[in-house]
């Protein structure tokens, strides 16, 4: 297990008003509604979630192209992402690497809806404590900004479920922690839907003892 950044330029270029988020608007009923996985959580006001989620070419192009070459991808090989909510990255995993076999999970049918066409067909509706695929049946899986929102008892299942289905050590999860008190209050400030709580220090041992043999990442709010 390494820690692996594939998100930095595009963390850095996202602007966040922490106080704002829990000032100008309800959080609670923010957070509950953005629960929810639906409508507002991905395309309605700010307060609910990403405020409008759209593909936008290119944007993803050099994360995939980062993790295809990280992990030698090459056309013929399997790839999932779980929690792939719209599957933009997961689209243009398929442009870096034509001939790539993928597949999606997530458990937003909205998110799924409102995919590209041309990857509509390989996302499936579902809950990532238990992957509907084959034991050892994709040569990379990653998950990005999804197992953070679990539940430590599905959190165990979910981590579990992606060394399952993956073949090797090509996997990466991608949560949302903290390094320090400043990040840590930033991060309460900020989240909707984060159920888990935990510095890298943490993540990287539950990881260990859960038996994840992958690589790992974290998005900090500084």
């Amino acid at each position: 297990m390494q820690d692996v950044d594939f998100l930095a330029t595009h963390q850095k270029a996202t602007k966040r008003d922490y106080i704002g988020r829990v000032t100008q608007h309800d959080k609670a009923e923010c957070a509950t509604i953005a629960k929810q996985w639906g409508q507002d959580y991905w395309d309605g006001p700010r307060q609910y979630g990403y405020g409008g989620y759209t593909y936008r070419p290119g944007y993803w192009l050099p994360v995939a192209r980062a993790m295809a070459e990280h992990y030698g991808l090459k056309a013929g090989n399997r790839v999932l992402d779980v929690g792939c909510g719209k599957a933009f990255l997961l689209y243009e995993l398929t442009q870096a690497v034509p001939g790539l076999q993928v597949a999606g999970l997530d458990i937003s049918k909205y998110g799924l809806d409102h995919a590209k066409d041309e990857i509509k067909p390989f996302l499936k509706l579902g809950h990532c404590r238990e992957l509907p695929f084959e034991t050892n049946s994709f040569d990379y899986v990653f998950s990005i900004n999804t197992f953070h929102n679990l539940e430590i008892f599905d959190l165990k299942k979910a981590v579990q479920e992606v060394e399952r289905v993956g073949k090797g050590t090509k996997k990466w999860i991608c949560v949302e922690s903290f390094r320090n008190e400043p990040e840590k209050a930033n991060l309460l400030y900020w989240q909707l839907t984060c159920m888990s709580f935990y510095t890298p220090e943490a993540w990287t041992w539950l990881y260990k003892d859960w038996g994840y043999t992958g690589d790992y990442g974290f998005i900090y709010f500084e």
